[in-house]
């Protein structure tokens, strides 16, 4: 073992629930104010709602975003991973924010890397901001993720692709999205899942939409990432 989380500014303020066997696996699950309004949209604590995904083998890591100023909510302080001006396909971004993102993120799994845990061994995921920094950070990295799962979200500067990808075209997603979504509309999730089969390649993209459901989740979504887990982070 070697590092600690002091070397790595998120895990300091991160969460982490520990496997009750021995670790071999790791889901980094990116908390930020859509992450936390959405666990608790759906009845549970976020504790609650990752006992129904957990396994005995797997180490979830829950770092959470730094309030920043976000346009989208008159620049008041919010937690956010990087500056939102707009939720539409065209609406201006914030690249900077978001490449520095994932340079975050990517440190933390250099981290665990060194501490025992390879890249192919961990799957990124969040809901939507938090989503969209999943499939942004697994597209770019220079390691072989395990998988993402991508919650009603987007790909960040998605025109920058597929140019800007590591060229990882192996890489298993997940994408839900509720069918009923007016934040992140289901169309944008669907011309997410289109574009990514022009990244990676297709069979290894999943779609799933969930009638009625609205910026939120629901117990069979949480399924089928129990299920996704289960099948890309098998015990060893």
């Amino acid at each position: 073992m070697c590092g600690n989380n002091m070397s790595v500014p998120l895990l300091a303020e991160a969460v982490t629930v520990s496997g009750t066997q021995k670790e071999t696996a790791a889901v980094c699950l990116l908390l930020d104010l859509f992450f936390i309004c959405f666990l608790f949209s759906i009845r549970h604590g976020w504790a609650d709602s990752l006992t129904g995904i957990r396994l005995p083998h797997v180490k979830f890591i829950c770092p959470h975003a730094p309030k920043i100023p976000v346009t989208l909510n008159m620049r008041s302080l919010m937690p956010a991973w990087f500056d939102l001006m707009g939720l539409s396909p065209d609406a201006p971004e914030d690249e900077a924010g978001i490449k520095k993102a994932a340079e975050n993120i990517k440190a933390i799994i250099e981290h665990e890397a060194r501490n025992g845990i390879p890249p192919h061994r961990i799957i990124i995921g969040g809901f939507s901001q938090g989503g969209a920094l999943s499939l942004y950070t697994a597209l770019t990295c220079q390691h072989q993720l395990a998988g993402v799962v991508a919650l009603s979200c987007w790909l960040p500067l998605h025109k920058t692709f597929p140019s800007a990808s590591s060229g990882n075209k192996n890489i298993p997603i997940l994408q839900c999205h509720g069918e009923m979504d007016m934040m992140v509309p289901a169309q944008f999730g669907a011309l997410t899942a289109e574009k990514l089969k022009y990244i990676v390649n297709p069979q290894m993209v999943t779609f799933k939409t969930y009638p009625g459901v609205q910026h939120s989740s629901c117990p069979e979504e949480m399924l089928a990432v129990r299920e996704f887990i289960e099948k890309y982070l098998p015990r060893i």
